[in-house]
């Protein structure tokens, strides 16, 4: 069963995810989230196919993965169910991580910058957010970026983790850790 930090950490990006605020999410969720995320960073051609088919592989394996009961909706207790398997499941954490890499790297340098990583965190809960602090604690090695290395352990931390002194808690920003 999902700790409480574990519940915590993914109620708060699922409500973010969740678009339209039905306590679900779909496919449309995901568009959503694409539309925010390629007109925030100002897409180039191409770039919103690139981003949206990152998405919407991100939903494939949601769905495919988390939707129990098959009504192409996923509901927060359907992702908590599979957190319980990801330390388990650590090549999908990765290859969903090296994925969502692909898409906040928005100039294809192999790094992701502070202002990348803000672009990412505005796409996500659809509001203008302050990640100078957030994004100084997930870049650990102080040079100003993060390597696909970096954002992995990360991404797994977030995913896959319990501590609550780890790093990666924050990769989706910041929110309030649940007590005990």
């Amino acid at each position: 069963m999902a700790s409480q930090l574990q519940r915590g950490k993914v109620t708060a990006v699922f409500r973010a995810m969740d678009a339209d605020g039905d306590g679900y999410l779909t496919e449309a969720d995901f568009h959503a989230i694409t539309d925010r995320w390629t007109r925030l960073r100002g897409a180039e051609p191409g770039d919103r196919e690139r981003v949206g088919a990152i998405m919407l592989g991100w939903w494939s394996t949601l769905s495919t993965a988390y939707d129990a009961d098959g009504d192409d909706r996923v509901t927060v207790d359907e992702v908590l169910a599979v957190v319980d398997r990801l330390p388990q499941m650590l090549d999908a954490v990765t290859a969903t991580a090296s994925a969502m890499f692909d898409a906040v790297d928005a100039d294809r340098d192999d790094r992701i910058s502070a202002t990348e990583y803000r672009t990412l965190i505005e796409a996500w809960n659809g509001r203008r957010t302050d990640t100078d602090s957030i994004f100084n604690i997930l870049d650990d090695d102080g040079d100003g970026s993060l390597s696909r290395e970096e954002f992995t352990d990360l991404w797994t931390q977030f995913w896959a983790g319990d501590d609550p002194a780890a790093p990666g808690n924050w990769v989706f920003g910041h929110f309030a850790l649940p007590t005990s």
